[in-house]
């Protein structure tokens, strides 16, 4: 009972003093980075040379079990904003391809909204990746679908309409050269220039908020790299040997270096909360066959890679720095999502979403070594094909007869006789060889319930039923 109580005072003691120190928050987040990109985390086979976010490391803590919302961009995206699953939404698979309304529906809160409610100034520079439409300045009238939106035109639902007081970036990959500040399109630029073009924009921001401390800020940084295009600049080409994403994530690993250090430089350090995650797996883009004969396993221990439902799609990188608050170099085990982060800072500031981020659970007693309390079952996995994978303790659920991705097998290509779903003891079996369907219908039973419930009550924590945006899920797609 003492123990208990003692736990629950230092986390309340946590709790308090982190709503009292309202601390700035940065949260950048790579596109297509493999948890074994960072060679910190994979120190046997990790050969691409990440200092700066090893440093990161150093100065904070681990997790060592985190997840992205989804294998895929636009979902994990959706997920990290809002604390709900993407699949709640009309997007029950792949990703947005722009000039269409903002997956984010108008009246549901952002974490940026919700900090906003609490004073702080809030950012957004990089890939947005969830939708918007663009419309003709002089007239107003909503462009069609077309190649490029014309410098000029503007935006009515992005981000600047979705909480954040400032966006300048891009969509998606594919237009990475179309640059967007605020609501309108500003400029063409060619796509090798945009990392150095964020680099410099999120130094400046920060460098911006030290001139005037009247507000704490909350910068979101989701880059568009290593994501293709591959385009390291010419004085990282060659950096790695391993060939141009090597080079390409070197570059990343310093546009992280160049954040930290303003944050340090303008005196921002010691009341920031920096978080720095990847939106799910390595793509296949980056040669994988190629880096592994080098010596490089892009996903370290863990199979599979981008798109896949098996951990390489989706487990990923999650270090977060608060001096004062977390222990150098320190690691948790505990599972968490990026569909977490929503409820973390809502706990932090004590500002509160009734009704709102259905999905998501604070990690914040984990920050300080404690157990995080949830009421959450377990986590939901998805691929970009939509096929679902349900995580509980050291049980993993597999609705997939293969990778439900890219990988091989892919669904096509397993055969008719094998299992209809894949079971693993993530303890005993992180890298999912040893399918334990057959052998253990009983656990398999039981996550499948606890899945099926999550999706069909609109949550997966505790509290009033909500509705998902769409009437039928399906939870079995190889069926």
């Amino acid at each position: 009972m003492r123990i208990i109580l003692f736990i629950l005072g230092t986390f309340l003691a946590l709790n308090t003093f982190a709503k009292q120190l309202r601390p700035n928050i940065v949260l950048i987040m790579c596109d297509d980075l493999g948890y074994g990109d960072v060679q910190c985390l994979n120190p046997k086979h990790g050969k691409i040379k990440t200092p700066h976010i090893d440093r990161l490391a150093g100065e904070g803590m681990v997790f060592t079990d985190a997840h992205s919302g989804s294998a895929v961009c636009t979902p994990t995206r959706y997920g990290l904003l809002t604390g709900r699953y993407s699949w709640r939404t009309r997007l029950q698979s792949g990703v947005v391809q722009g000039f269409a309304p903002c997956l984010i529906a108008p009246d549901r809160l952002t974490v940026a909204g919700l900090l906003k409610k609490q004073g702080y100034e809030t950012g957004i520079i990089g890939k947005w990746h969830l939708d918007f439409k663009y419309q003709d300045a002089k007239t107003g009238k909503i462009l069609p679908r077309m190649k490029r939106a014309p410098i000029g035109s503007t935006i009515p639902d992005g981000p600047v309409h979705r909480g954040f007081d400032y966006f300048h970036g891009i969509h998606h990959a594919g237009h990475m050269d179309t640059i967007i500040e605020n609501n309108k399109v500003i400029e063409r630029m060619d796509e090798i220039h945009n990392l150095p073009r964020l680099t410099e924009k999120s130094v400046a921001y920060i460098e911006g908020r030290a001139k005037s401390r009247a507000q704490p800020f909350f910068l979101y940084v989701p880059l568009g790299s290593p994501h293709t295009p591959i385009v390291p600049t010419s004085e990282w080409q060659g950096k790695s040997g391993l060939g141009p994403y090597g080079d390409f994530v070197m570059q990343t690993d310093a546009t992280v270096g160049a954040i930290m250090n303003a944050l340090d430089k303008n005196g921002f350090a010691k009341n920031t909360l920096v978080v720095f995650t990847s939106d799910n797996g390595c793509s296949k883009a980056a040669n994988i066959s190629q880096l592994r004969k080098q010596g490089h396993l892009v996903s370290a221990q863990y199979r599979g890679s981008k798109a896949d439902i098996w951990e390489g799609g989706h487990r990923v990188p999650f270090l977060v720095r608060w001096p004062g608050m977390v222990e150098a170099a320190s690691q948790s085990d505990q599972i968490i999502t990026l569909v977490d982060f929503f409820a973390t800072v809502s706990d932090i500031t004590g500002e509160k979403a009734p009704g709102m981020a259905e999905d998501s659970v604070s990690f914040l007693p984990a920050l300080s070594g404690q157990a995080i309390v949830s009421s959450r079952k377990g986590i939901i996995h998805h691929s970009i094909s939509g096929h679902f994978a349900y995580r509980q303790g050291k049980w993993k659920l597999l609705l997939a007869k293969g990778s439900g991705g890219w990988s091989s097998p892919k669904e096509s290509e397993v055969g008719a006789k094998a299992a209809p779903a894949q079971l693993y003891n993530m303890e005993k079996d992180p890298s999912e060889q040893n399918n334990l369907y057959f052998s253990r219908p009983d656990v398999a039973e039981r996550l499948l319930a606890d899945l099926t419930l999550d999706v069909q009550r609109g949550r997966s924590t505790d509290g009033t039923e909500a509705k998902n945006d769409v009437l039928n899920i399906k939870l079995w797609k190889s069926q």
